[in-house]
C-alpha cells in the first residue's frame, strides 16, 4: 500500500494520477471533503474517472496525530507531499507549524511502521545560497543562515531536516527539490495563479530568472527514486531556467491573449512592495506583493538538473512545448 499526504493539492493529485495508472494500491489522507473534488477534476481533464474510484481517501491531518495513526495502517511506501504554501509573513506560525512539525510526525510514523521508503517534495527554495565565486545553485550548495530567506524557505529547510533526521534513525528516503511546477488542473494554485493573471490581461513583466519544471516530470521522477535502489538522496527537478519575461510571453502566445509590456524594474518593484505592506498593515488586507515575491521577480537563481538526468539517464520537457500542451486542456 501507497500513502500519499497532500493528494488533494497540485503534486499529490497528479501523482496520485500516476501510481494508479502503475498499478499501484494508494490511500490519500484529505482534510476537507470539497477539496476532493479538485482532485477528481484532475481525472476527469485526463478522462480518468474510473481511476478516481481506485483511491482509499481517509481523513486526517500531517498534524493530527491520532488521524495519522489510522492513514499509516498497512502502509509500505509514502510520498510526503502536503506542505503549506504561502509568503505572506502572517502565516509564519502556521508555515513552520504544517510544513516542519508536520513532516516530523510523517517522519515518525514511517519509523514507527518500518515503512520501507519515504520521498519528500521539498522545493528549490530549501536549497543552498551562492558563494561569490559561484553561478549556479545545486544539491550540494549550502545553506547559508546569514542570508535572507523566506518563511516558506525556511519551513521547507527544517522539513528537509526532519527527513534527514529520519535517515540517520534508519529510514530510507529521497528528497526532491522541484523548481516553479507547471501543470494542469489547479488554476488558484502554483503556477495555475500565472496563467490565469497572464490570460486575464497582465501588463507588467519582470526580468528575473528561475527553474521551472512540468508537473508530469516531476511525478514521473517522484515514481521511478521510489521503484530504484536509490535512497538518502535529494535532487533538483527543473526543466529550464527561464527568464520571466519569455515565460510570461509563451503563455499569451499560447493563450492567444496579448503579452505583457510594461517592464518593471528592481526599483519599482522594491516601491511596490513597501506601498503594499503600508496598505495591508493600515487596512488590514491580505498582502498581494510581499517582499519575498518582489525579490524572486528580479533576482537570476540559475540551477542543475544534471544530477538527477545523470541518476535516471532522464530528459526533462522543455517547458515551452508544455506550456502549449496544458493551455489546451
Amino acid at each position: 500500500m501507497v500513502l500519499v499526504t497532500g493528494g488533494t493539492g497540485l503534486v499529490g493529485a497528479h501523482l496520485l494520477l500516476h501510481l494508479i495508472e502503475n498499478g499501484e494500491n494508494v490511500r490519500a489522507i484529505y482534510r476537507n471533503f470539497e477539496n476532493i473534488k479538485k482532485t477528481k477534476s484532475l481525472f476527469s481533464i485526463n478522462q480518468k474517472e474510473i481511476l478516481f474510484e481506485k483511491i482509499e481517501w481517509i481523513k486526517g491531518d500531517v498534524i493530527d496525530v491520532p488521524s495519522l495513526e489510522i492513514a499509516f495502517e498497512n502502509v509500505d511506501y509514502v510520498y510526503h507531499c502536503a506542505a503549506l504554501i504561502s509568503f505572506d509573513p502572517k502565516d509564519e506560525d502556521l508555515l513552520r507549524k504544517i510544513n516542519i512539525e508536520g513532516t516530523a510526525n510523517i517522519v515518525n510514523f514511517c519509523i514507527a511502521k518500518k515503512i520501507q521508503k519515504l520521498c519528500f517534495a521539498s522545493s528549490t527554495a530549501a536549497l543552498g545560497d551562492l558563494k561569490e565565486n559561484e553561478e549556479v545553485i545545486t544539491e550540494e550548495t549550502e545553506w547559508n543562515p546569514e542570508k535572507p530567506h523566506s518563511d516558506y524557505a525556511i519551513s521547507k529547510y527544517g522539513a528537509e531536516m526532519e527527513v534527514w533526521r529520519g535517515q540517520q534513525e534508519g529510514l530510507n528516503a529521497i528528497i526532491v527539490n522541484p523548481g516553479v511546477i507547471i501543470g494542469t488542473g489547479f488554476k488558484d494554485q502554483g503556477s495555475g495563479k500565472i496563467f490565469k493573471n497572464v490570460q486575464n490581461g497582465l501588463p507588467f513583466y519582470t526580468k528575473g530568472i528561475t527553474g521551472f519544471v512540468a508537473i508530469t516530470d516531476v511525478v514521473k521522477i517522484m515514481f521511478e527514486l521510489m521503484k530504484s535502489e536509490v535512497k538518502n538522496e535529494r535532487f533538483t527537478l527543473i526543466s529550464q531556467n527561464i527568464v520571466f519575461q519569455d515565460l510570461f510571453n509563451s503563455i499569451a502566445k499560447a493563450s492567444k491573449v496579448k503579452k505583457p509590456s510594461i517592464y518593471l524594474s528592481r526599483l519599482i518593484v522594491s516601491i511596490l512592495w513597501r506601498i503594499d505592506w503600508f496598505l495591508s498593515t493600515i487596512f488590514r488586507m491580505k498582502r498581494k506583493l510581499d517582499r519575498s515575491t518582489a525579490i524572486a521577480s528580479y533576482s537570476k537563481k540559475l540551477y542543475s538538473n544534471e544530477k538527477i538526468k545523470i541518476t535516471l539517464k532522464y530528459e526533462f520537457l522543455d517547458i515551452h512545448d508544455y506550456i502549449i500542451a496544458v493551455s489546451k486542456l
